[in-house]
C-alpha cells in the first residue's frame, strides 16, 4: 500500500517514513499543499496523511482538491485540537483526524482500520432499498438510476448505516465515526443530516420508511419495511 505524507515538518516526515516503511508501506512525501496535490496525481496513493497548516495550500484546500478525483482515505494529522477544525476537515472529505502528538501504535491501528473499511473495490457490496442503490465501492448513491449528490458528511452517515443494515446505530457511534471523537456532542448535527438524507432518498421524507429514528437512541436503515 502506498501512503502519501504531506507535512512541512521534516523531522515528523522522516520519522513517519521510517516507521511506515518498516511496516511494509510504500511512502512518498510532500512538504507543502501544492506539492501534495501534484504528487498525489502522479503517484495515486492508496491513503494520505495530511497536516492542516501547510504552506501554498492548506490541508483543507488539499482535501477539496483531492476529492475532485480520488476516494482514497485521507487522515488529517494535526496539532489543531479545536472541534471546528476537525469538523471543517471532515466535512471537506477527510476520513479520520489524529491530533499531534500521537502514539504511533494508535496511528497504525487507524490506518489498518481504514484499510479494512475501504477494502478492495471488488469486495464492497451494493445495498438497495426502495428505488435507491448505494454503491459502497464507488461511494455513490443513485435513485431511480439518477445519481444523487451527497455532501461528504451525508455520505459518511449513509455509508455507516448501509454497512450495518437493520442494526441500530447509536448517535454516539455516528458522532465518533463522522467527527472522529468521543467528545463531540450532538447539537442537532445528526438530525440535520438525517433530514437532508431523507429529502434526497425517501419517497415521503415526512414519513420515512427506510431511514428510521429510534427515539433516544439513534438510527436504523431498514431495507425492506414489509419484512420488519
Amino acid at each position: 500500500m502506498r501512503i502519501l505524507i504531506a507535512d512541512d515538518d521534516p523531522q515528523l516526515v522522516r520519522a513517519l517514513r521510517i516507521t511506515l516503511s518498516a511496516h511494509g508501506y510504500d511512502v512518498v512525501a510532500a512538504a507543502d499543499g501544492a506539492a501534495a496535490v501534484t504528487l498525489a496525481a502522479q503517484t495515486h496513493p492508496d491513503l494520505l496523511l495530511l497536516d492542516l497548516g501547510m504552506p501554498h495550500l492548506n490541508g483543507v484546500e488539499v482535501i477539496q482538491a483531492l476529492r475532485g478525483w480520488t476516494t482514497a482515505p485521507i487522515v488529517v494529522v494535526s496539532g489543531r485540537t479545536g472541534s471546528a477544525d476537525k469538523v471543517e476537515a471532515l466535512d471537506a472529505g477527510a476520513d479520520d483526524y489524529v491530533t499531534k502528538p500521537f502514539q504511533v501504535d494508535e496511528l497504525l491501528a487507524r490506518l489498518r482500520a481504514l484499510s479494512r473499511r475501504i477494502g478492495p473495490a471488488g469486495g464492497d457490496p451494493v445495498v438497495t432499498f426502495g428505488d435507491v442503490t448505494v454503491d459502497l465501492a464507488a461511494k455513490a448513491a443513485t435513485r431511480g438510476g439518477t445519481r444523487i449528490h451527497l455532501t461528504p458528511t451525508e455520505w459518511r452517515m449513509l455509508e455507516f448505516l448501509a454497512r450495518n443494515p437493520g442494526a441500530l446505530v447509536t448517535r454516539q457511534t455516528l458522532l465518533k465515526d463522522i467527527w472522529g471523537s468521543d467528545q463531540v456532542t450532538d447539537s442537532g448535527y445528526l438530525r440535520l443530516y438525517m433530514s437532508q438524507l431523507r429529502k434526497k432518498l425517501e419517497p415521503d421524507p415526512a414519513h420515512p420508511r427506510h431511514l428510521l429514528t429510534e427515539s433516544g437512541m439513534g438510527y436504523r436503515l431498514v431495507l425492506d419495511p414489509a419484512a420488519s
